[in-house]
C-alpha cells in the first residue's frame, strides 16, 4: 500500500496547487487575522499595546513568504529587538524621551533626527548581521517617534512580538509550512 504523496505536502502547497494565488491569499490572509486576532484579544484583556502596526508585515511575511530569509523566526526576533533598542537609544539620546509624541505635537528636529538615526541603525545591525527583516524598520520609528516610549508600553510590544513570531512560527509549522534554514 502507498501513501499519497500530495497528503504531505504543507497545507500552502496544496491551497496554492488546488487554487493558484486565491488560494495562498486565503492561507496568508486566514493565518494572518487568527495572530493578529489573538494578539489584540491579549493586548484588551491586559489594557496594553498588543497591536502596532509593525505586526501587519510581520506577519505577512512569516505565512506569505515563510521561504523568504527575512520571515524566519530569527531575522523577526533579532529584527524586532533591534528596532526596539536603538527606538530606545535614539529617543533619549535626542531628548524625546517624556515628551509628547510626534503625532501629538508634530514632528520636532529631535524627533526626526531620533527616527532617522533609528532606523539607520536598526538597517546597519540587521545588515551586518545578515538577518534582514524590514518590518523592524517600523517597530523602530514607532518607539523613536514617541507612539509608544514608556517602559510599559515597549515591554508589551516586545511580548506581543514575541508571541505573533511564536505563534506565526508554530503555525505554519503545524500546517507543514517551513522557513529556510539559516545559510553561513
Amino acid at each position: 500500500m502507498t501513501v499519497d504523496d500530495s497528503t504531505r505536502r504543507p497545507v500552502l502547497d496544496r491551497l496554492t496547487k488546488a487554487a493558484g494565488s486565491p488560494g495562498t491569499g486565503a492561507y496568508v490572509g486566514l493565518l494572518s487575522l487568527v495572530v493578529l486576532a489573538a494578539s489584540g484579544a491579549i493586548g484588551l484583556a491586559l489594557r496594553t499595546p498588543w497591536l502596532f502596526p509593525s505586526l501587519g508585515p510581520t506577519v505577512m511575511l512569516i505565512f506569505g513568504a515563510a521561504k523568504d530569509p527575512s520571515s524566519r523566526p530569527l531575522n523577526a526576533a533579532v529584527g524586532h529587538g533591534v528596532g526596539i533598542g536603538a527606538g530606545v537609544l535614539c529617543l533619549i539620546v535626542f531628548g524625546m524621551d517624556g515628551q509628547p509624541s510626534a503625532p501629538d505635537q508634530g514632528l520636532t528636529p529631535g524627533y526626526l533626527l531620533a527616527a532617522a538615526f533609528s532606523v539607520a541603525i536598526t538597517a546597519f545591525v540587521l545588515s551586518a548581521l545578515k538577518l534582514p527583516h524590514p518590518p523592524a524598520g517600523a517597530t523602530t520609528m514607532i518607539i523613536s517617534l514617541g507612539v509608544i516610549a514608556d517602559p510599559i508600553g515597549i515591554l508589551s510590544m516586545a511580548s506581543a512580538l514575541a508571541f505573533v513570531i511564536i505563534a506565526g512560527w508554530g503555525l505554519n509549522a503545524l500546517l507543514g509550512t517551513r522557513p529556510s534554514p539559516r545559510e553561513a
